[in-house]
């Protein structure tokens, strides 16, 4: 079975799409990534300080991994300060699709 992340995050007023441009760099990091299949970025339509990052991977494992591909420490690093709040997210048991 797939492993997915469905997340949030709330940009500090103003930042949304410095935050959704950092997710964006990230994203091209990770289509190199062993496993990944998806992983999209989008800003929520009557909010643009919210955006929303979907990600489809082989397994859990894969995901973790992707945590050291040089590049996302430092990515996360430039997001972290522009981060309103504890960002939310679910993980999915991809049934199909």
């Amino acid at each position: 079975m797939k492993y997915g992340l469905s997340g949030s995050f709330t940009a500090v007023e103003g930042k949304g799409d410095e935050l959704a441009s950092i997710l964006e760099e990230a994203a091209n990091l990770m289509k190199t990534a062993k496993g990944c299949l998806i992983y999209i970025v989008g800003q929520q339509s009557d909010d643009k300080d919210i955006v929303h990052v979907f990600e489809v991977w082989d397994s859990k494992q894969d995901h973790d991994d992707s945590l050291s591909i040089d590049g996302v420490r430092e990515l996360i690093g430039k997001a972290m300060p522009i981060i309103e709040g504890k960002p939310s997210g679910t993980e999915i048991d991809i049934a199909g699709g």
